[in-house]
């Protein structure tokens, strides 16, 4: 048996990684350093090609449909953009389908926590391109970590997200990729502020079945296996809805709030197609007080993080947030919250010391949450 010299899966009879090729769906990396230069293939392209009044500054991401560019836009005002165009090669009538469809979506959509669509357009050789607010940000559970926020803090940052995606829900438009590196968390006057980026497999609610399988024609996920619900991973039906997000949610939550998520990347990606589509449908995560208690040694640092000690993070993740994310990362989609709303209003009721609707019913705890 062949394996991959990346993840470690196993190769295919003709020796390629299907783990690699799937895991590269549409992903934007926009954690790449300023430093780090446009990469010789998008280079080339650019020389044969024009933007208008768009300077290309540099890569800022790059997917199996498009290129994301830090742009200089010149006229008729100055400021950085992102700017999205479909690869050279990537032009067949489904990619431009599924561009145009993209650029429709974040253009619906009008809420300070999601990255705005600026303008539109072609190049001189007829590549469409549209133009986005620049986020000059870190991912979320980066800047949390840097940052050392508390769990109070953390769930403060996070509630804005929960009302950027119920806004795209109230569009008809479900994200379908919601992970920590789709939510850049920049700093406006001192304060930290989130937003959501990265539309590119975003899908309308009343959308016919175009993408009713786990796999594009282009051979890629649709979705990060890490953060995919278990319907995504459903390779007969592919069907989703609202609670789609509001799982992926609740495993970036897991995340910010226990330093991990319920199953690693590793861990996935080793197992093989078959097993990891089986885990992401079937195995329930584990409490998050005993996916500390599993890191071992590393959730002292975990803890430190969040500026407290390793028992007193362990509490706090009991109770009430282990309820909360466990609702919200059910497998069956009826046993979630129906609405990130209602997820969000659950995290309000937690820090205003009222009873969480996710909650088992006890009148003791009931009567605890009164008293305090």
């Amino acid at each position: 048996m062949e394996l991959c010299t990346q993840c470690g899966a196993e190769l295919d009879e003709d020796g390629l990684c299907g783990m690699c090729l799937l895991g590269g769906a549409l992903q934007t990396n926009p954690t790449m350093s300023p430093t780090e230069g446009i990469p010789a293939g998008s280079q080339s392209a650019l020389e044969y090609d024009n933007f208008g009044n768009y300077h290309i500054l540099r890569v800022l991401g790059e997917g199996g449909m498009g290129t994301v560019y830090l742009a200089e836009q010149t006229a008729p005002i100055h400021r950085m953009v992102a700017l999205k165009v479909v690869k050279l090669g990537m032009d067949t009538s489904q990619v431009l389908s599924r561009f145009a469809y993209e650029r429709q979506s974040v253009a619906l959509m009008d809420h300070p926590h999601i990255a705005r669509v600026y303008d539109a357009g072609a190049t001189e050789k007829g590549r469409p391109f549209f133009v986005m607010e620049y986020v000059d940000g870190i991912p979320i559970t980066n800047y949390c970590d840097r940052r050392r926020l508390n769990t109070k803090e953390r769930l403060r940052l996070f509630l804005p997200v929960c009302e950027a995606v119920q806004h795209a829900h109230q569009k008809g438009v479900i994200h379908r990729d919601i992970k920590p590196s789709n939510i850049l968390v920049t700093e406006i006057d001192g304060h930290p502020v989130a937003k959501v980026i990265d539309f590119g497999i975003a899908k309308a609610m009343d959308q016919a079945g175009n993408d009713a399988t786990l796999l594009t024609e282009l051979g890629q996920f649709v979705g990060t296996p890490e953060y995919m619900s278990p319907e995504q991973a459903d390779v007969m039906t592919g069907a989703v809805d609202a609670t789609s997000d509001v799982y992926s949610l609740g495993v970036m939550l897991y995340e910010l709030l226990a330093g991990a998520v319920p199953f690693d990347a590793a861990t996935l990606r080793k197992a093989g197609m078959a097993e990891l589509l089986r885990i992401i449908r079937e195995e329930e995560a584990p409490a998050m007080p005993a996916k500390l208690t599993g890191l071992g040694a590393t959730a002292t640092g975990i803890a430190e993080r969040r500026r407290t000690v390793l028992a007193v993070l362990r509490r706090e993740l009991s109770g009430d947030l282990n309820w909360i994310v466990m609702r919200a990362v059910e497998k069956a989609r009826e046993r979630r919250y129906q609405a990130v709303a209602d997820l969000a209003a659950d995290i309000l009721r937690h820090l205003e010391d009222r009873p969480v609707l996710a909650s088992p019913p006890s009148q003791l705890y009931r009567v605890r949450k009164f008293v305090r």
